[in-house]
């Protein structure tokens, strides 16, 4: 049986042990004998590592981690958790682990990133604001890094409408950084959710930064890149939402000062242009009114049981992982998250935990 502790120890070996780990998580291995594996082989490669990553010291750095989120009331959301994102579960590398401090909930709402450059102009921090702030008062959930420049003005956008936003952080939710966003991440936190794969405690370093970009585009459906140089970050994350099969959408600069070139390459690439968040809805396929209620699906998700291949990819009762559904309706699985989420808002499908969805008669 899958012990938090495991899923902790697995998440502090090197990400570069785990990164095809992906596949043995959503086939319900246990994290306890995929650690004894990775310390078995990896350590054989490199000896040095494997002294450090001995089994007994990951248990027990877990087990400090694990009370040290304790008192520092931070919530630990472990791969098998119902809560665990399942857009993020269905990434090539997902994390393990992740650490939040919020509200969980709001994982399950659909979510567009936006990011962009930490030096941002005058018009990038206003453009983020306002789309951000559109978004979040249509309900839906901002991701960001909380970085200075425009991924600190999403955030503010969102918090400005009362809406919810999520940032992910390169270091341990309890470590913010830069520190003068420490009153942001409390409003963050406030109506939304700070996240990190990092232990509580883990200070910042360069390497987590690229690493988180990743958990960034995995949460989201849509990735909105404002202002990015030819060697932006929000390049990298760009990047990674084209691997992950999500959609990728710029918002158009000024051609003289080259703080935009980045973006305006991903516009050449057949990127669409942003302007408003319409702009982005209408991309996703998704209702633009700004009310209340939940975004959802233009057309209707259910539909007959019998014309819909997500539905007869599921038997009633029986859990299935996002491989065994893609495999049986010939789908990708980015594609599929989307149709799945519609369908549990129906409830026609139950989302369990370890990226797991089964299909009822009833909502679960």
């Amino acid at each position: 049986m899958a012990s938090l502790e495991d899923f902790v120890a697995l998440s502090l070996t090197p990400l570069s042990w785990r990164r095809d780990l992906g596949s043995d998580l959503r086939s319900g291995r246990p994290p306890g004998e995929m650690l004894d594996q990775l310390i078995a082989t990896q350590g054989a490669r490199r000896r040095h590592s494997a002294r450090r990553y001995a089994i007994v010291d990951l248990r027990a750095r877990a087990e400090a981690a694990l009370a040290l989120a304790q008192a520092r009331r931070i919530a630990p959301l472990p791969w098998n958790d119902p809560d665990y994102p399942p857009a993020l579960a269905a990434v090539h590398d997902p994390p393990p682990m992740l650490w939040t401090r919020g509200h969980r909930p709001v994982l399950a709402s659909m979510a567009v990133a936006i990011v962009g450059s930490r030096a941002g102009s005058p018009y990038a921090i206003a453009v983020a604001e306002r789309l951000a702030g559109e978004l979040a008062s249509r309900d839906v959930l901002v991701v960001s890094g909380l970085a200075r420049g425009v991924d600190s003005a999403a955030h503010r956008g969102a918090v400005g409408t009362s809406g919810r936003t999520v940032a992910v952080l390169g270091s341990g939710v309890d470590v913010i950084y830069p520190r003068e966003h420490a009153a942001l991440a409390d409003a963050v936190a406030d109506r939304g959710l700070l996240l990190s794969e990092l232990a509580p405690g883990t200070s910042p370093h360069p390497y987590f930064f690229p690493l988180r970009n990743r958990i960034i585009s995995g949460l989201s459906r849509a990735v909105v890149v404002i202002e990015a140089g030819e060697k932006s970050g929000s390049l990298i994350t760009a990047r990674c939402a084209l691997e992950q099969g999500r959609d990728v959408l710029a918002v158009p600069g000024n051609i003289l000062t080259g703080r935009n070139r980045g973006g305006h390459a991903l516009l050449r690439d057949g990127a669409k242009i942003v302007e408003t968040a319409d702009d982005i809805l209408d991309e996703l396929g998704a209702d633009t009114m700004p009310s209340g209620t939940a975004t959802t699906a233009r057309a209707g998700p259910a539909g007959d049981a019998l014309s819909n291949p997500v539905l007869r990819a599921l038997i009633e009762g029986e859990p299935a992982d996002l491989d065994v559904i893609a495999d049986r309706t010939g789908m990708p699985a980015s594609r599929l998250l989307p149709r799945l989420f519609e369908l549990e808002m129906c409830g026609l499908v139950c989302r369990l935990g370890g990226g797991r969805f089964m299909r009822l008669d009833r909502s679960c």
